[in-house]
């Protein structure tokens, strides 16, 4: 198990390396979609590049967190809570092939999650083995999923802030 479990950081690093560098030049080539899907990119108006890195940086502290406590202190319940934040990367990914084939247009975050996904199922189903899929560990994956959701927020919330101190 052990060998699976820094993969999540380097894959949700590689992927987001794509989106920050991406996603502002995107945003301002791009404004029809702030009209189209207000509900889900009213986050992105306004976007800048150190605000977006600060909310990366953010997601990407829990998922090291996990990784690295799961590295060193083998246990059932941080692999079950590592496995939930890695079943969450993936859907991620799914997302944002999603999000490119209904627009219709390529999105920052489409080339590595091509490239992502398909390694991100390989190791979820290598690292099922090792997972016993019990209650507490069921619970445990929903908790590491959840914990990804509340975390995403907190990235919204520090990109909004840094945004509006640059902006």
């Amino acid at each position: 198990m052990r060998e699976y479990l820094l993969l999540l950081p380097i894959l949700f690093i590689f992927h987001d390396m794509e989106e920050i560098v991406g996603f502002g030049s995107f945003f301002r080539k791009n404004p029809w979609l702030f009209d189209r899907f207000p509900k889900v990119l009213n986050a992105y108006r306004n976007i800048s590049t150190a605000g977006f890195a600060a909310a990366v940086y953010e997601e990407f502290i829990p998922i090291f967190g996990i990784s690295l406590l799961a590295y060193y202190f083998p246990c059932d319940v941080l692999f079950a809570l590592w496995y939930g934040v890695f079943l969450s990367i993936a859907a991620h990914f799914l997302i944002h092939i999603g999000q490119t084939v209904y627009i219709r247009k390529y999105i920052p975050s489409f080339i590595t999650s091509l490239i992502c996904l398909p390694v991100s199922v390989v190791v979820l189903i290598k690292s099922g083995q090792f997972i016993s899929f019990d209650v507490l560990s069921v619970v445990l994956m929903v908790a590491g999923i959840v914990l990804m959701m509340i975390n995403l927020k907190i990235a919204h919330w520090v990109m909004r802030v840094l945004n509006k101190k640059n902006g």
